[in-house]
């Protein structure tokens, strides 16, 4: 922990990285998680470059601060008491996209839906999957998200990140190392700040028809209308977690302002006021009934920050 003078140093330091209004102290994480749960992160800070990313990481590291990385604030659930230390989070400030021929180039910011739209109108294919996540590319290569049968590992050429050493170094493919939810940048600490998709040119039409298809089809079966992470657990073996949840009866399942979705029981919606304690509590409890009947682990998807 940081004394005063220490905490008005790293702050005014942190200030002339950004502008001002870029950079806040005890921001309330629920303004800035699709869940709308979470207590106050200590320092805040919003790039718009990946100069200022590096500037930031290294003067974290010289105070001895943590730095937690957030972009959507899709699929995390923060804890009531906040995080610690700084929280950078990516947003339109970092989301360009362009691209040059089946190349896109996007900024961690850019937001999936965005991505997969530019990419429509350029006539590429490859990331129509990804057209109602509600999450930042950024965060979509760091969990390897994907849906309706294709994955960002599947398009995903090249990323640009700032280490923790300061260096900015470019990852192969291969060298992320995607696998079910899974990437290097898990493991590695660097922040992803740009990301290269190789698509293939495809029919306009059938992109828009495809899109159109997974649109409606999120929005019929997903409670898209309340605030949740995304999915709750990841799929296990065999088995949907959705659907062994719902077998063991527990839609509409609720502790305090958390809910097992009556539209989607794989997804924990917040049903009004819920706390981080409530979702855990509810987590713990779907685990325990799940395992109980079928002998099966469900493993959270969601990743778990901050203080409890």
């Amino acid at each position: 922990m940081l004394n005063d003078n220490e905490r008005q140093e790293f702050l005014s330091k942190l200030k002339s990285i950004a502008s001002a209004d870029r950079v806040r102290t005890d921001e309330p994480m629920s303004q800035h998680t699709t869940f709308h749960i979470g207590g106050p992160a200590d320092f805040f800070f919003v790039p718009a470059s990946t100069g200022e990313v590096a500037a930031a990481l290294a003067l974290a590291a010289k105070f001895g601060l943590p730095v937690t990385v957030l972009g959507n604030g899709s699929n995390v659930l923060v804890l009531d008491k906040g995080i610690r230390g700084l929280v950078i989070k990516f947003d339109e400030h970092m989301g360009y996209i362009r691209h040059t021929g089946a190349l896109i180039y996007a900024g961690a910011g850019a937001s999936l839906g965005d991505v997969s739209r530019y990419a429509a109108r350029q006539g590429l294919t490859g990331m129509e999957f990804a057209v109602g996540i509600p999450g930042s590319i950024g965060g979509a290569v760091f969990m390897n998200a994907g849906a309706y049968g294709g994955e960002m590992g599947n398009v995903v050429a090249a990323v640009t990140a700032v280490c923790p050493d300061g260096t900015l170094k470019r990852f192969t493919k291969a060298e992320i190392d995607f696998g079910y939810r899974h990437s290097v940048f898990q493991e590695n600490k660097c922040v992803i700040c740009e990301v290269e998709l190789a698509l293939k040119p495809g029919s306009p039409a059938e992109i828009s028809s495809k899109m159109a298809e997974y649109t409606n089809r999120r929005e019929a079966k997903q409670p898209v209308e309340m605030p949740s992470a995304g999915s709750t657990f990841k799929r296990p073996p065999g088995y949907y977690a959705g659907t062994l949840i719902e077998q063991t009866g527990l839609k509409g399942l609720r502790i305090g302002g958390a809910q097992v979705s009556e539209k989607h029981a794989g997804f924990i919606i917040n049903a009004g006021g819920a706390t981080a304690q409530d979702v855990l509590a509810l987590i713990r409890e779907v685990q325990r009934r799940v395992q109980e009947k079928f002998d099966v682990r469900l493993q959270p998807e969601v990743r778990i920050i901050g203080e409890e």
